[in-house]
């Protein structure tokens, strides 16, 4: 009923009937003492120089009040957990007791019952959808005899090898003769100047190795190889820590996923550490992997330059995270990306688990 009739309604209601009640105890009182002429006595009579009726229409809008702020308390109340349903909705968080828990209501309110109802399947819906997802996202794409993901391996394991063969040798060579050329410099009589110039150019260098070895840490194999999720990662981190100078932590819990799902978020992380490594200059690394009640929580943090969220999407790294936002929906997962300037960058993966189950081609098949 509180759904169909607004709040100002009610209290209308509330004041009148407050406003009938009283006056038909004081006519009853009068009544029983045979006063005649009750209702010009209750103009006579005064309290604080007001008359006795005005208090009853005071009495009545009070009542009024408190009906309007009660309600509007209980159903601030109910509305609030409806957002909170809503909110976690769209954060992904389908297996979130609350979203199950039923928001309490007057039955004759029918009106908070069909919202509860409407976001449970909803909810159904959105679960739906992933495992749809999850399923399409497994099959292989197969183009030319050739399924995409070998296309890709295939071309990613040349781009690695040519890149390696040359541009990687040549940058060491480059880097000999520039520390030999230092250390003429030093034992000889050569200007500042110069000396600072062969400094500039060793750093060159030396961060172009860095970007070359980030580059080939992208253009790794995509699948695991046969490992499981949790050592592909660990290694992955292990030989990061040999080859480059910065600070890694993890914290990686062994997870059981499907095949394709363990490679798509191996892959995400393939594709965020070569984001940090390339573009965000940082000297602390931390990656978490762990599940969540149905959901698995992929969390990387760096501690670099950061960015405007705001800016244009075409900036320097931003390919990447779009790659990643796209695996990420693939996956009927979600994805937040919080990052300042100055201040680093947290990425946080929320992918739900979801179980697989025959269908009916498969239960024919068995």
């Amino acid at each position: 009923m509180a759904g169909k009739i607004s709040r100002q309604m009610l209290s209308l209601y509330a004041a009148f009937s407050t406003f009938l009640v009283v006056l038909f105890t004081l006519f009853s009182y009068f009544h029983a003492i045979n006063q005649k002429d009750w209702l010009l006595e209750l103009f006579r009579r005064k309290v604080f120089y007001v008359p006795f009726f005005f208090h009853i229409l005071l009495l009545s809008m009070i009542a009024g009040l408190l009906t309007f702020l009660l309600i509007s308390i209980v159903q601030k109340a109910q509305y609030g957990r409806i957002e909170e349903k809503l909110r976690l909705l769209a954060a992904g968080n389908y297996d979130s007791p609350l979203i199950g828990k039923k928001i309490p209501h007057a039955d004759n309110d029918v009106y908070i019952g069909d919202i509860d109802a409407d976001i449970s399947a909803v909810r159904s819906k959105l679960v739906e959808m992933s495992k749809e997802l999850q399923i399409l996202n497994s099959r292989p794409q197969v183009f030319d005899g050739e399924t995409r993901e070998e296309i890709l391996e295939e071309e990613r394991h040349r781009l690695a090898r040519e890149l390696h063969d040359s541009v990687s040798q040549q940058l060491f060579g480059a880097m000999m003769m520039i520390s030999a050329l230092n250390e003429q410099a030093q034992k000889s009589d050569t200007s500042d100047m110069f000396k600072k110039q062969l400094a500039i150019v060793g750093d060159v260098i030396n961060a172009s190795q860095s970007e070359m070895r980030a580059l080939l840490l992208h253009l790794r194999p995509v699948s695991l190889e046969g490992k499981s999720l949790k050592k592909g990662i660990e290694q992955l981190l292990k030989e990061l820590k040999t080859k480059i100078k910065i600070e890694l932590t993890w914290d990686v819990e062994d997870v059981c996923l499907s095949n394709s799902i363990e490679d798509h978020l191996f892959r995400i992380v393939q594709e965020l550490l070569s984001n940090t490594l390339r573009h965000a200059k940082a000297n602390e690394l931390e990656v978490y992997l762990h599940q969540v009640g149905e959901n698995v929580l992929l969390r990387l943090v760096d501690d670099g330059v950061g960015f405007d969220m705001n800016e244009n999407e075409n900036k320097a790294g931003s390919y990447g995270l779009k790659n990643i936002r796209e695996r990420v929906a693939g996956m009927g997962g979600s994805i937040k990306i919080i990052s300042f300037k100055g201040q680093g960058t947290s990425v946080e993966i929320k992918v739900p688990v979801i179980k697989e189950e025959l269908t009916d081609d498969q239960s024919d098949a068995g």
